[in-house]
């Protein structure tokens, strides 16, 4: 019943917040004056505020920041001893820091260090914080490319990406941050600059408690979509995350934009249907894995093994088994790496649940930009279904879904199939990167899929009991992360300059409408079967299998 309560709770915050929200982002994203600091920042970096962009330049833009990004964080932790507020923390190797670099860029959050241990305050703060903020303005700003590529006419400009990722950041994240971090603040994170103190146990040892500044870090960690932890252990560590309150607020910030983004969509294109649509997908999604996630991970287990306490194995006493469900499934259905209890440790269909929200595209709600992207690509999938099986003219928004645009939407759909099944058969294919996995059979199968899924999806959470840093699995996770973060980036900016170019097609009698609860429902199947067909071989073999027996 608490679990139930908690849930119930954080949908009533979503749908009250959601109208005031999505209006708010529409406005950010349309309104034609630049606040002075905007101005300054464009002067700075000379560029022509008032210019739109063409999408491969648009594209171009985005993939220069990026590699300047990942570049200027791989310097920063393999100079780490040499920088100030180090707390004389050793240089990150060569192949976790590309690992690191690439995953906090692509908002991937995939740690294959222990934060309190090998990074200073100076590389919390100015790389992986900042990376935080940074990474998510971008997918925030490919979905606004896409929506202005199916509101305009006649045109292939889709914006601007410098001024939308700086109102993303100053109007949208900051604000938010620094609101949140007080709130936090307030309920019990620390935060400080001191590196820590020793402290007197109960028997007279001596242990070493950490400090740093994590209440300014975790609302743009659990809010971003990024999730990675300034402890070894994210959000079970109490200085992260002490209370059930604080466990309320991290679920609902994780949630908070992406769940918000829908009816900003409906504004923009001029039609707050569509953005209705669109959210009672993300809703279904979003209840549909919680629910599932939730009851089999309390009531999964057999006689012996509740007697045994199997239930709260790997939770927190201060979340409980719902709580920790709860902030397990909101993570994965929104692409976030946040964890406040193991996933390893979950009964193997809750673990299934968590991969399977992740196989999904983490399209309900999914991350920041991203999980509106995403869902609005298989809403042009769907509607070109529709034309082949009921005879309705392939249209969405008055733009034709022809030739090219299923040709880029099929490659979007196969970009995080490859990516996830190649990586996962190459890594039980060759001796060493097998011999990572705590435990063979289906279990080791699924602590290596699940790791190639998070890596391409851009979630970072992890089955912990896979030893992920190795020279294989830092480099391998970290392609994966690069292509399932900028292939698809690609194809949708492509995509949005063609839609953006046509001009618009008059409503017909075959013309399906897409604001109807049918073509919802039809967008909801669409999303379940892609994922449930590409996966599910894998999924048979590993959680389905482990479950079953």
């Amino acid at each position: 019943m608490n679990s139930v309560v908690l849930a119930g709770v954080v949908l009533v915050v979503l749908v009250a917040v959601h109208v005031p929200l999505g209006n708010y982002l529409a406005w950010v994203f349309t309104s034609e004056r630049h606040w002075r600091v905007e101005r300054v920042f464009y002067r700075l970096i000379r560029v022509d505020s008032s210019a739109d962009q063409r999408w491969p330049h648009y594209a171009m833009s985005l993939l220069a920041f990026s590699v300047v990004s990942i570049l200027a964080l791989f310097a920063l932790l393999r100079l780490q001893p040499h920088l100030p507020m180090s707390q004389g923390k050793p240089a990150m190797p060569a192949d976790q820091s590309f690992n690191t670099s690439v995953s906090f860029v692509t908002n991937t959050s995939w740690q294959s260090y222990a934060g309190e241990k090998s990074l200073g305050n100076l590389a919390q703060m100015a790389g992986i914080a900042l990376q935080a903020f940074l990474s998510s303005v971008v997918g925030l700003a490919v979905a606004m490319a896409l929506i202005r590529g199916l509101a305009r006419r006649g045109t292939d400009r889709v914006g601007n990406f410098w001024v939308d990722m700086t109102r993303g950041l100053v109007r949208v994240l900051l604000p938010l941050s620094f609101l949140f971090g007080l709130v936090l603040l307030g309920a019990g994170v620390i935060q400080s600059l001191s590196a820590g103190q020793d402290a007197t146990t109960l028997v007279g040892g001596t242990q070493f408690i950490t400090g740093g500044p994590v209440a300014s870090y975790e609302p743009i960690k659990v809010m971003s979509g990024d999730g990675g932890g300034f402890f070894n252990v994210g959000s079970a560590h109490p200085f992260e995350n002490p209370t059930a309150l604080t466990n309320l607020i991290e679920i609902v910030l994780m949630l908070l934009v992406p769940s918000a983004l829908p009816r900003g969509y409906g504004r923009m294109v001029g039609d707050r249907r569509q953005g209705w649509a669109v959210a009672g997908v993300m809703a279904v999604l979003l209840v549909g894995g919680v629910v599932a996630t939730m009851a089999v991970e309390a009531h999964g287990q057999d006689t012996t093994a509740i007697a045994a306490g199997h239930p709260v194995e790997g939770k927190e006493t201060r979340f409980g088994v719902g709580g920790s469900a709860l902030f397990g499934a909101a993570a994965t259905t929104s692409s976030d790496g946040a964890a406040n209890s193991s996933y390893d440790s979950y009964t193997p269909l809750a673990g299934g649940m968590l991969l399977f929200n992740m196989l999904l595209d983490e399209v309900g709600p999914g991350g920041i930009g991203s999980g509106l992207y995403g869902l609005l690509v298989f809403a042009l999938f769907t509607v070109f279904l529709a034309g082949l099986m009921i005879g309705r003219t392939p249209e969405f928004l008055g733009k034709r879904v022809a030739r090219r645009e299923v040709t880029l939407v099929a490659l979007y759909l196969l970009v995080y199939p490859l990516c996830v099944l190649i990586g996962a058969a190459l890594s039980l294919a060759l001796p060493t990167p097998r011999g990572s996995i705590s435990q063979g059979g289906p279990h080791g199968l699924s602590q290596i899929l699940y790791a190639f899924t998070s890596g391409s999806a851009t979630n970072g959470s992890a089955f912990a009991g896979l030893t992920s840093n190795t020279a294989w699995y830092n480099t391998g996770i970290g392609l994966v992360m690069l292509l399932g973060r900028y292939v698809p980036m690609l194809l949708v900016l492509a995509l949005a300059g063609t839609l953006g170019r046509q001009r618009p097609v008059p409503v017909s009698a075959g013309t399906l409408p897409t604001y109807r609860p049918l073509f919802a429902s039809m967008l909801t199947g669409v999303v379940i079967i892609v994922g449930g067909l590409s996966y599910f071989p894998a999924l048979a073999l590993g959680p389905l299998a482990e479950g079953l027996t």
